[in-house]
């Protein structure tokens, strides 16, 4: 194999496809990628069984076609740290690829090609497909993918991944809860499936962060082809491939449904002004106290924390358009903070980056309002009930509430 390919190109495709390389191989040549060079194209190639990406690099200049794979984090640093507007691959027999890149040369050393794993190809005929815009897709990751369990601490249901459920009406949701909290995003999509058949996959964190990093152009369209073994997301320039978590999803709208009927107080809070008070106030906690007590009476709402080492903290916000009941609830700051941060990305809400849904409703609810001027809606059951976040009408996060001290 011999051929040449801009480096900027492929150092971007090596960084994506090292989200795929696992943290503990089983065999050596899992820590490889996998090259084929053919006609004007060059196929990047990242598997270890469980999670698998493929790119395509268009434009390269192919002078002999051929296959080889070639360590991964030593291509990834060297592409990272050369200057060179260009890299120049080529196979010398079958121990050793040569790459240059400006003044530098490198030899890198090969293995065997049959002995990495093939990227499973084909389409489940049990399974529904999801197409829809870039830009939608992430917008339903970013909004829930915060929300997933990170350390698995669940042993009663499946917690480390997102749960993808086709809805009635050519809608995609997306849910991820750490059973403490729950975000559940929704989005106007392509559906298409055989007559009776559902599948609601639940799709790894390290897929659907791959997934994210790859989703660079708004206006590509992704189609996800959801089956119930594993689940493939094809873009113009990548294929991902991901088996699924086992295990149960926890039984997520009942406990949605009741709050949402149950919640009476409804608490419009600007955006800005109360990711800062909680910021402030966070800094007075620690791992004993991680805990942000919030008093709302009618006008105002005051912020308190209290650390033993650490001292205490108040911040008082005005909220000019809250009449009441008075209620007091404390959360984890952490929980709160991740939340609005996401919000805060999305900012301004007419950006032409869009939302989760394709087009704006036509009727606004009070959510959507809110939404447009920069506030979150907060609606409130009691202090010991889970309480319900809102930021436009596809987007709800669900936090269950710290024991009042």
């Amino acid at each position: 194999m011999k051929l040449s390919v801009n480096r900027e190109a492929m150092a971007e495709a090596c960084q994506a496809a090292s989200a795929a390389l696992p943290p503990r191989p089983l065999r050596e040549v899992l820590n490889f990628f996998r090259l084929d060079a053919d006609q004007d194209r060059l196929l990047l190639t990242a598997f270890d069984t469980e999670l698998g990406i493929r790119q395509e690099l268009r434009g390269v200049e192919v002078v002999r076609a051929g296959s080889v794979l070639v360590p991964a984090l030593q291509l990834t640093q060297i592409l990272r740290e050369s200057r060179g507007e260009s890299v120049e691959l080529e196979t010398v027999g079958t121990e050793t690829t040569t790459l240059r890149c400006g003044a530098a040369r490198f030899e890198l050393p090969q293995r065997p090609v049959d002995e990495f794993p093939e990227l499973p190809d084909g389409q489940d005929d049990q399974g529904v497909i999801v197409e829809g815009p870039a830009g939608t897709v992430r917008h339903l990751i970013r909004r829930t993918l915060f929300a997933a369990d990170k350390k698995d601490t669940s042993s009663r249901y499946a917690l480390k991944g997102i749960l993808w459920e086709p809805v009635a009406g050519g809608r995609c949701r997306l849910v991820a809860t750490d059973a403490k909290r729950l975000a559940l995003a929704e989005a106007a999509v392509s559906v298409q499936g055989q007559e009776g058949v559902t599948v609601a996959p639940l799709v790894p964190l390290r897929a659907m962060t791959l997934l994210e990093r790859s989703l660079t152009d708004d206006g590509e369209m992704i189609r996800a082809c959801l089956g119930t073994n594993d689940v493939r997301f094809l873009t113009e320039r990548a294929t991902i491939y991901t088996t699924l978590v086992q295990g149960r999803f926890p039984p997520y709208r009942d406990i949605l449904e009741r709050t949402e009927k149950a919640a009476k107080i409804k608490i419009h809070l600007p955006l800005e002004d109360f990711l800062a008070s909680v910021r402030q106030v966070r800094i007075m906690t620690d791992e004993q106290s991680k805990r942000v007590d919030i008093a709302f009476r009618p006008g105002t709402a005051v912020l308190e924390s209290r650390g033993a080492a650490t001292g205490a903290g108040q911040v008082e916000l005005s909220l000019p358009d809250f009449t009441g009941p008075a209620i007091r609830v404390a959360f984890d700051p952490d929980f709160l903070v991740d939340y609005l941060n996401v919000v805060r990305g999305e900012e301004p809400a007419s950006s032409t980056r869009g939302r989760a849904s394709a087009q704006p409703p036509q009727n606004p609810t009070t959510d959507t309002a809110a939404t447009q001027t920069g506030q979150v809606v907060l609606e409130l059951v009691a202090p010991d009930k889970p309480a319900l976040f809102r930021y436009g009408d596809d987007w709800v996060y669900v936090v269950m509430p710290m024991v009042q001290s």
